[in-house]
């Protein structure tokens, strides 16, 4: 019986959900409280650990003495995974692209339509007995028309452009990794732009570029002074793209219209962030990817990768780690 350790403190009711993809022959070892301790003690049996959100650091890749396969249930790894720990040792890691791309697609529009209208603030003032049939009006827009500024062009950016194609929307989009054919843009009503056009253009900018060093503070106060007094900022990504205190800053003083952020520089976010008092701000907590069908697809694919490994050593969406 091959073990499988899952990195992330979760519910009964998910780890379920998780179990019902183990392969015969494998084991799923879990965790029943979020402390590292338990993380080195739980995962050192285990030849595959499985990462989500929750960072596997370097002490805890130590304790698996018996660790062969990382496999991230998402594609972020950049963040969340010491690979210097993993290529020291010659631990493989893979990445499972499939299930994020359309429940992260479809929480971008959401948040996209929810700060266009101040929703979360609406939906709180009304169960405190504060009926704003009429006040919000000067701060509501319609998606209908404007212009949707993508930073990032790869799976999830073109599954959000689909999306938006049907309000009506201009895309716009910065990718130096772009990809994209004039028939595949055709399709999607999009263009590819400088990011400083992108910033001055875009009415909505939505974030679909991964956490690294090079993306890490992009949108900072200069960024954010570029764009219009009447964007939104959407980000689903990572949290350290955007410069949180510059985002409040530009919140707070009507440099921009609105935001709808799933992802944070600090997460958990703090019940005394300064984000939390601003009412032209949306906030989910790191749930973009969260959904029953997302989960499904990522462990069948993911297991079956690991299954796969094991049995033939082939991996599917290995990360190479330089070794």
């Amino acid at each position: 019986m091959r073990r499988i350790f899952y990195n992330s403190m979760a519910s009964e009711a998910t780890y379920d959900l998780i179990r019902a993809w183990v392969p015969d022959g494998f084991e799923l070892v879990t965790l029943d409280a979020d402390d590292e301790a338990q993380r080195c003690e739980r995962i050192a049996p285990c030849e595959a650990a499985i990462v989500a959100a929750t960072p596997l650091r370097a002490p805890v890749i130590a304790a698996g003495e018996r660790l062969r396969l990382v496999h991230h249930q998402g594609v972020g790894y950049h963040d969340t995974v010491d690979v210097e720990a993993l290529a020291a040792r010659g631990i493989a890691l893979a990445l499972t692209p499939a299930g994020t791309t359309l429940s992260v697609a479809e929480h971008t529009v959401m948040l996209i339509l929810a700060a266009s209208r101040r929703l979360a603030f609406a939906d709180a003032e009304l169960r405190q007995g504060r009926w704003h049939i009429n006040s919000l009006r000067p701060f509501s827009y319609e998606l209908n028309g404007k212009t949707v500024g993508y930073l990032g062009m790869g799976r999830i950016g073109q599954a959000t452009a689909a999306r938006l194609k049907a309000f009506d929307t201009h895309g716009i989009y910065y990718d130096p990794a772009d990809t994209l054919d004039a028939d595949a843009r055709t399709r999607l009503g999009i263009r590819p732009v400088s990011f400083r056009e992108l910033l001055a253009q875009s009415d909505v900018l939505t974030i679909h570029v991964p956490g690294t060093s090079q993306t890490s503070g992009l949108i900072d106060a200069a960024a954010l002074a570029a764009m219009k007094p009447t964007a939104i900022l959407v980000n689903t990504a990572r949290g350290q793209v955007v410069d949180n205190t510059a985002l409040f800053d530009a919140l707070s003083s009507g440099r921009l219209a609105a935001a709808g952020l799933d992802v944070f520089e600090q997460e958990p976010v703090a019940a005394d962030n300064p984000l939390c008092t601003l009412p032209n701000v949306v906030m989910t907590p790191h749930i973009s990817a969260g959904t029953r069908e997302a989960l499904d697809n990522k462990m069948a694919s993911l297991f079956a990768n690991v299954k796969r490994f094991f049995e033939s050593g082939a991996l599917e969406n290995r990360v190479d780690l330089g070794g």
